[in-house]
């Protein structure tokens, strides 16, 4: 006898990226920061007296909450934090999007997203990207076709890297009467030279929410803090209604408002893997691995047929250095690939030649 809710008894869940327990391996699978965060996140958390911990924390973050508002240009109502971005989708969904609407994404994209769309029971909608890995022509209009409630877009997209312009994506959102999702996990990465910037659509637009984390940008994938930026009419009924009391912990809000505070060195560690991304697509590129440019801390390399992607992913496990591979359609080929420190990086080339030899 099984007393799950149907939707929930069919559906497989989300695969998240091997975490192993050794430091010996050479961990490129998960898109983590290979930096450590700030000093001052550090100097904060050996600063927290023990005894603040019997109390609960402050219900919505609001130390966070100004900081955050303050660095993008919006009033604290416009923040919401959240344990983890995923947290943030799975609120969205909850509140905004009914069992019978729909939930379109892009595909490939974040697989977490179909997961979520199970759980919630709404109806999923994946657009194919084009070949080349860009937005499909006539994208508005096949939203309101097919009566979409939310469209959730990764930018910079993964698990290509590549980047949507803010123009195009306002155009977008003006265009569709749904509520448009930009997650931005990985947007600390984007190279400033491009002048990327779409904080002005949650500043201008109804129907536009950021999101935003901490795990990749500011090395604090373990304390699980994200947060979102929109209108506050998309922001209130999440805050009141639908969030978990206390979703974020005493230590978590201490520690991200530290790291907020902290983003000019934080920003050194972005400029760092950005050197490194090019280097590492460079030699990829020279050992015959086409790899695309990436805005993201990973780059996606298509393997040749004759050596297979699923054979080079086994064999780089066998040598302690993990990738990602996606058995799913026009991933097959492909492994995408975390930029490393400049060690692992350089030891993930030897080694990639060790085995193509």
């Amino acid at each position: 006898m099984s007393f799950e809710r149907t939707n929930i008894s069919r559906m497989r869940g989300y695969t998240p990226g091997e975490q192993p327990d050794s430091p010996d391996i050479i961990k490129l699978n998960t898109n983590e920061n290979p930096y450590p965060p700030p000093a001052a996140v550090i100097d904060t958390l050996g600063a927290i007296d023990g005894a603040d911990l019997r109390r609960y924390p402050p219900p919505l973050a609001d130390d966070f909450r100004t900081v955050a508002g303050l660095m993008h240009g919006v009033a604290p109502e416009c923040i919401l934090p959240v344990n983890g971005g995923d947290e943030l989708l799975r609120l969205l969904l909850t509140t905004y999007v009914e069992p019978d609407e729909v939930l379109a994404i892009m595909q490939p994209s974040y697989s977490l997203y179909p997961v979520l769309a199970q759980i919630a029971g709404c109806r999923l909608l994946e657009i194919p990207l084009t070949e080349a890995w860009t937005m499909p022509a006539g994208l508005a209009e096949s939203l309101r076709r097919h009566r979409v409630k939310m469209l959730i877009l990764v930018n910079p997209h993964a698990p290509t890297g590549s980047l949507t312009p803010a123009a195009y994506l306002h155009e977008l959102a003006r265009e569709f009467d749904g509520i448009v999702v930009l997650d931005e996990a990985y947007a600390d990465f984007i190279d400033p030279e491009l002048g990327h910037d779409s904080m002005p659509l949650a500043r201008e637009l109804e129907n536009v929410l950021i999101l935003r984390t901490l795990s990749k940008g500011y090395s604090l994938a373990g304390l699980r803090f994200g947060y979102g930026i929109g209108p506050g009419d998309l922001i209130h009924p999440m805050a009141v209604k639908t969030r978990d009391s206390y979703n974020t912990d005493y230590i978590s809000q201490k520690l991200a408002k530290a790291a907020l505070e902290a983003r000019e060195a934080a920003a050194r560690s972005w400029q760092r893997v950005r050197r490194s991304r090019e280097w590492l697509r460079a030699e990829l590129v020279g050992l015959g691995i086409e790899t695309l440019p990436s805005q993201s801390n990973f780059l996606l390399a298509a393997i040749p047929e004759a050596v297979g992607a699923a054979k080079l992913y086994t064999a780089l496990k066998d040598h302690g250095i993990l990738v990602r591979h996606f058995a799913q359609p026009r991933l097959n080929d492909r492994l995408r690939i975390t930029v490393g420190s400049e060690t692992d990086n350089e030891i993930l080339i030897q080694k990639l030649r060790d085995i193509l030899q």
